[in-house]
Order: C-alpha cells, then sequence, then structure tokens
C-alpha cells in the first residue's frame, strides 16, 4: 500500500539499475519521492534513498521510503531498521503531534523486536522524546519524570552500550531539571519565610539526587533557613559543605561570613 501518494503520469530510467524504469510519485507534501518497480532488490534502494533523505532532514520524504519498505517488504533484512528510521523522522520534526508519533513508532519497535541490535537505540529515542519535551522548571515536570524513567531503563537493560555516556548525561540534564524544580518551590518558601517548608523541600533534593549540579545554592539556603529557625548547629555543616565543595560558588563569600557568625553564637 502507498500511503498519502498519487501517480504521476511520467516514467524515468533508474541509472542504479542499468535502465530499468521506475515510477516517481507525489507524496503529500508535493514531493517527488521514486518508487522502483518490483525487483529483487527494490528494498534497499527505497532504504537507501531513505536514508539519503533523512539526513538531508527531508523528514516526509524520508517517511514515504521507510514506509513502502514497512508496508510492503515483509520479508526485507530492511524492514526493522525502516520502523526504526520512521520514528526518527517524526523525532526529527519536533511537533508535539510527530513526537507522539515518534513514540509509537519507537515502543513498536521495542515491542516488535525487543531482543534487536538497535533496541538500545529505540530505547535511547523513547527518552530522547520525553527530554525533548521537558518544560521549564516552574512548569509541570511530568515529561521530565518520564525522560528519568525511559534513561533509567536503558542504563539497566543496556549497561554496556555505546550510547551509555550520551544517556548518562542526558539523564543527569534531567535529574538537573526536576532537582531545580524542588528548589524553585522550596526557594518560595524561603522567600515567604515558611522556613520549615523551605528545609523540608531543600533536604528532599539532597536525598534525591545528591547529585544535583547546583546544589551549593541548596546547601546555602538550607542552611540559611535552618539558620532563621535557631537551628545554629545543623546549619553550621551546610555552609562547610559548600565551602568544600563549591569553592568557586558565587555563594561561597557569603557562606563564610554566615558560618563566622553562627560558630559565634553557638558558642554563646
Amino acid at each position: 500500500m502507498i500511503h498519502c501518494l498519487t501517480r504521476e503520469p511520467r516514467l524515468w530510467r533508474l541509472g542504479l539499475t542499468g535502465g530499468l524504469l521506475a515510477a516517481t510519485v507525489l507524496a503529500c507534501g508535493g514531493q517527488r519521492v521514486e518508487i522502483p518497480p518490483p525487483q529483487l532488490d527494490a528494498d534497499r534502494l527505497l532504504f537507501e534513498r531513505g536514508m539519503i533523505a533523512l539526513e538531508e532532514r527531508d523528514w516526509r520524504r524520508a517517511r514515504e521510503y521507510f514506509v513502502q519498505i514497512r508496508d510492503n517488504y515483509p520479508q526485507s533484512e530492511h524492514r526493522a531498521d525502516a520502523r526504526l528510521a520512521i520514528g526518527d523522522t517524526y523525532e526529527g520534526e519536533g511537533s508535539l503531534d510527530a513526537y507522539i508519533q515518534a513514540l509509537d513508532e519507537y515502543q513498536d519497535f521495542l515491542s516488535l523486536y525487543p531482543t534487536h541490535p538497535r533496541a538500545a537505540y529505540a530505547q535511547y529515542k523513547v527518552g530522547l522524546v520525553h527530554f525533548q519535551q521537558m518544560r521549564r522548571a516552574e512548569r509541570d515536570q511530568t515529561e521530565t519524570i518520564t525522560a528519568i524513567q525511559e534513561f533509567e531503563t536503558f542504563i539497566t537493560r543496556f549497561p554496556d552500550h555505546q550510547l551509555m555516556s550520551e544517556v548518562r548525561q542526558r539523564l543527569r540534564e534531567a535529574r538537573d531539571r526536576l532537582s531545580e524544580h524542588d528548589y524553585v518551590v522550596g526557594y518560595f518558601y524561603y522567600r515567604a519565610k515558611n522556613y520549615a517548608g523551605a528545609i523540608s523541600r531543600f533536604r528532599q533534593i539532597l536525598d534525591d539526587d545528591p547529585a544535583y549540579t547546583r546544589r551549593d545554592e541548596v546547601y546555602f539556603h538550607l542552611a540559611e533557613s535552618l539558620a532563621e529557625s535557631n537551628q545554629l548547629v545543623e546549619a553550621i555543616p551546610y555552609f562547610a559543605r559548600l565551602l568544600d565543595e563549591f569553592e568557586a560558588s558565587e555563594y561561597a563569600e557569603q557562606a563564610k561570613v554566615r558560618m563566622a557568625e553562627l560558630e559565634v553564637g553557638a558558642e554563646r
């Protein structure tokens, strides 16, 4: 079945096959997509043309080639890769609707080919699609949480894969976004002088994400919240951790001053 295509009454000679005739058709967007006639290696030709279009970021034209393989060549050795490439064309488009389609394609691939050599790539792309839809720290973090879960699934299932360093980097960014969200809430409590709420939220960040990239600001405002709650002994170690782990932090000088003040107060 040819999806969204209308035959154009024109034939052209395909140089790669030594003068073999091939039909030229129109894709949905008016782009010409050359569909080779039935022959032994037609699926290979379709796949090669699809990959060229994919490299050129011509998402719709690339997708038409890959759909032909998926729908018309069930025994093709390129069929699994074509299914995965369809997901890549949707992911490349980058719209909300396209992301939904991309997720469907990648998840279908994982269901159909759970042991395929490229299953790891599909799992990475599932996480990446959610990652690309993460919202700002002050907004809802559903996509961030899902991205974290999918990247963690990758790490569990494919611990030695070559994509691991990139997955870990994306995972760190996603966790930072989620921790930043909690920090925004904690800082709101801090500014409102709801120190109990601030302390709870800041401690939660350190418990849930001890490697949070910007934990120096968490240390500082947690210590200040404790100090404002007259918990001087508990506050001092967080200023000390800030100075020990983040010597160049923008909060370092203030932390030195505040720690000295609290140490004097704690001795009284």
